[in-house]
């Protein structure tokens, strides 16, 4: 495993906290605090918004982890859109209140990527998989299992951010992007993988393995 690269506030969200900083250090020190209380709170809203913590992984062999933290909304046998095939789709829904870093589910290359511009449809909502702007990740693993791995802006979100390229091998629960805002990451796994979460349960990025490949 890599060492984690990143810092405990995830750098995306840098120049919103210190932006967020000046103007209720500014309030504050112009009115008091009775005006500066709510800016303050957005500046809380923001450090918690862009933490990144570090993650234990699990061992498991042919585990697949949660891409991001936040409340699976979908376990469904699909067809995946982006490799044309059956697969096992799972979705994780993430709010406001969530970290928003995205990790790899698997240990994989990275074969292909897409980027598709679309519209902002509520994240909790079927429809936004397909018509929402995202970002698709296609991983092939050691064993040559298909993993398609798909980060989906939401009603509030307007930023995917992906850093994954062609040919670069990513670990599970490497960090490969960030969305800003509220939004969704559907993963696209064989058919014959073993779901091991189910609608509603609460995951964490890394931590939470989704299913089994089999």
């Amino acid at each position: 495993m890599k060492t984690y690269p990143h810092p405990i506030i995830a750098r995306e969200g840098w120049p919103f906290i210190a932006i967020a900083v000046i103007l209720a250090a500014g309030i504050h020190g112009y009115a008091g605090f009775g005006w500066a209380a709510f800016p303050w709170l957005v500046v809380l809203f923001m450090i918690q918004f862009f933490r990144d913590p570090p993650r234990r992984i699990p061992e498991e062999a042919g585990a697949v982890l949660s891409p991001a933290d936040g409340r699976i909304v979908s376990v469904e046998k699909v067809r995946d859109p982006y490799l044309e095939r059956e697969a096992l789709k799972i979705s994780v829904f993430m709010n406001v209140f969530n970290a928003h870093s995205n990790r790899s589910p698997v240990d994989g290359t990275v074969e292909k990527t897409w980027y598709f511009p679309g519209r902002f449809f509520n994240a909790d909502l079927d429809k936004a998989s397909a018509e929402n702007e995202r970002a698709v990740i296609y991983l092939r693993t050691a064993g040559g299992q298909d993993v398609t791995c798909v980060q989906v802006a939401g009603l509030i979100a307007r930023r995917i951010l992906c850093y994954a390229k062609e040919g670069q091998s990513l670990v599970r629960g490497e960090r490969f992007g960030f969305i800003r805002f509220g939004s969704r990451v559907d993963v696209y796994l064989p058919p014959e993988s073993v779901p091991k979460v189910s609608v509603g349960d609460k995951v964490y990025a890394t931590e939470t393995v989704l299913a089994a490949l089999a």
